[in-house]
């Protein structure tokens, strides 16, 4: 399902991410980790901006999406992002950890769920996801 990024991306065969996290220690880390595998990244501070980024046009195959962050929480933007028809994998990437908390981020649309920090071996296992749905 990750083909509508893909088409939209400048480099038809490069994988395109955004990361989406208010901190900016956990910004740094992510778009390191996407940098170490040569994926095309790109990082906002909050949901909104990440709806914004879309309204302008760009698309992308993977979204990382935290789940606590002011303006619009990770929550309320991947439900706007699908109400938008957006189909980029988006991965919520949260220290969140109590059932109730994940399956409401989950039910928000959410393709994948992994707990902070995120590592390169659970970022290669998001990517593999994309690449069996692609």
């Amino acid at each position: 399902m990750a083909a509508q990024g893909r088409h939209g991306g400048r480099k038809s065969n490069k994988m395109t991410a955004l990361v989406v996290d208010d901190n900016i220690v956990n910004r740094a880390i992510h778009l390191r980790l996407l940098d170490n595998l040569s994926i095309e990244n790109e990082a906002v501070g909050n949901g909104k901006e990440a709806v914004d980024i879309h309204c302008s046009g760009k698309t992308f195959d993977l979204i990382l999406m935290d789940m606590d962050m002011p303006i619009m929480n990770g929550i309320e933007a991947t439900r706007k992002l699908r109400e938008m028809g957006i189909r980029s994998m988006i991965a919520g990437v949260s220290t969140r950890s109590m059932e109730q908390d994940v399956r409401e981020f989950i039910e928000a649309g959410l393709d994948d769920y992994q707990e902070k920090p995120l590592t390169m071996s659970k970022l290669i296992s998001i990517i593999h996801k994309i690449n069996g749905n692609g």
